[in-house]
């Protein structure tokens, strides 16, 4: 519930004392739960299928009879370069606006622009049309990494929050494995006209991304967002509706929640301040994003925008075949998160964080070595990375979650959005010009010199990590980082170091953890 505790000031509004946060990390799993997680994670599957799609289809669009005159290198370099640079101006642009006027309103603004930008790529008739709405597909993506991954790590309980957020961010790989395979459809002129098959991939992207944007108009606007913004009425209403609605599913009252926060609430928060607090307050944790995002922006695009042109350059694999090869890796992607990201809440941030960066970058310094002495056939190098990504992928996703819990609430959207686009513009825009140059010479050499780059800034953000992460796992939002909004007197951690409460065994009651067939 919501108290307030003083008339209001026209400057700041009202003071409220409220134990909402608590009440939400308090909550056991439940079907409420999943339908945030279809609502707001399956966007990432979108993603990794238009990533995927164009990367594999580069050989077909540069070929006569594509419908477009365009060569695979603009397709990997400067299409793909274009995409990147749109999420990041998107972040940044969606990203101040998600902090401004909520969570619900910007992440179904910023997939409505994704559906129209890609269902824009379908009908390209020219290159020029085709860049420019690549551009626009980033664009709308970009707004929703920040629009998402902060209503999400504001809904999901403390005790489950890092392996849900890790999850749904590797969810990308399981819209790369299917974009794999629908490209290995497209691709095939037995079955689709040349000019046909590539904007049919697009299309249904489009398809997706409507029926998403249907389901994601149940998930509800953050209470802890809304409790900021003066309106805790509405924040009462939704959690209140929350509780009954589990209530009703496990047959038995819920835990009392433990903890109180006092804040003064505002209508908004000035950029100077945000600025202010993430590289003044908390320098040591900008320091950590930044490199994080750099490390993993780099070596995904070591690998993975070169990916087709290496197998086809140097094993002669046809180019309609390479799908077949990004299914395996992308299946290693996704299997990382799934896997490690229960440890994330358990062993802990600092140790996986570290970890995982650590592990993906020696293991690629390794695969390099082998493949620069011609000791890698397609299906061993495949194999390679598909165990450089299994870490690379669960690290790769903590740099989203952590940018999304170190910082205030009042700057989170675009904390993630200002570390996205700064770490992905390096990684992002440098990484497919540079390594689309280096793959795309033929020359062992510098394919061995692009690994290895990637690999460097994996493990130096791995050394970052192992000092400076932040041990966020099973605290509340507002323990590891107080609301700008908050009263310092009598600011108190909601759930520091909460432990879920104790399984029911009565009749028809669930346990309070999801069996692990079922847990995120």
């Amino acid at each position: 519930m919501s108290t307030a505790a003083e008339a209001p000031s026209p400057e700041t509004g009202r003071t409220i004392t409220t134990n909402i946060p608590a009440r939400l990390d308090r909550l056991p799993w439940s079907h409420w739960h999943w339908t945030i997680v279809i609502g707001l994670g399956t966007v990432w599957i979108l993603d990794g299928l238009e990533v995927t799609v164009v990367g594999n289809i580069a050989s077909r669009l540069s070929e006569p009879g594509s419908g477009l005159s365009i060569s695979s290198g603009q397709v990997t370099g400067v299409a793909a370069a274009l995409y990147v640079a749109g999420a990041c101006v998107g972040a940044l642009f969606w990203g101040r606006l998600t902090d401004r006027y909520g969570r619900k309103k910007l992440f179904m603004i910023t997939l409505a622009v994704y559906l129209a930008a890609t269902a824009m790529t379908a009908v390209s008739w020219e290159a020029w049309w085709f860049f420019l709405f690549r551009f626009l597909t980033g664009f709308g993506i970009g707004g929703e990494y920040a629009a998402i991954n902060s209503a999400i790590d504001e809904l999901i309980p403390a005790n489950y929050r890092g392996r849900v957020d890790l999850i749904i961010n590797g969810s990308f790989w399981l819209g790369a494995v299917g974009g794999s395979l629908l490209s290995i459809v497209a691709l095939d002129t037995d079955l689709l006209a040349a000019n046909v098959g590539w904007r049919l991939t697009f299309a249904l992207g489009t398809v997706l991304a409507l029926v998403i944007l249907l389901v994601r108009r149940h998930v509800p606007e953050s209470p802890r967002w809304l409790l900021i913004h003066g309106r805790d009425r509405e924040a009462e209403e939704i959690v209140r509706g929350i509780e009954r609605q589990i209530e009703e599913e496990r047959r038995e009252p819920l835990p009392e929640p433990q903890g109180e926060l006092e804040i003064h609430q505002r209508k908004s928060v000035s950029f100077r301040e945000i600025a202010g607090t993430v590289f003044g307050q908390y320098r040591r944790r900008a320091v950590l994003g930044f490199s994080l995002f750099i490390g993993q922006a780099f070596l995904y695009n070591a690998i993975t925008f070169g990916f087709g042109a290496i197998l086809t350059k140097f094993y002669d694999v046809p180019s309609d075949h390479t799908g077949y090869y990004f299914a395996v890796i992308a299946v290693g992607n996704f299997c990382g998160p799934l896997l490690l990201g229960k440890l994330f809440d358990t062993v802990g941030r600092r140790v996986m964080i570290s970890s995982t960066y650590l592990l993906s970058g020696l293991l690629l310094f390794g695969t390099a070595w082998l493949f620069g002495q011609g000791s890698l056939s397609a299906s061993t190098l495949t194999a390679c990375w598909c165990v450089v990504l299994f870490f690379a992928s669960a690290g790769a996703s903590s740099a989203y979650l952590t940018v999304s819990e170190i910082f205030p609430m009042e700057t989170r959207a675009m904390s993630i959005a200002f570390f996205y686009a700064l770490g992905t513009a390096a990684g992002g825009i440098s990484g497919p010009l540079l390594f689309a140059d280096l793959t795309g010479t033929g020359k062992v050499r510098d394919t061995v010199l692009a690994f290895s780059i990637g690999a460097a800034l994996m493990c130096a953000a791995g050394l970052v990590a192992a000092f400076l992460a932040v041990n966020a796992e099973r605290r509340s939002l507002e323990d590891i980082a107080r609301p700008l909004t908050a009263a310092a007197s009598r600011a108190k951690a909601a759930t520091k170091n909460a432990r879920p409460p104790r399984p029911s065994t009565g009749k028809g009651q669930g346990p309070t953890i999801p069996p692990a067939a079922s847990t995120p």
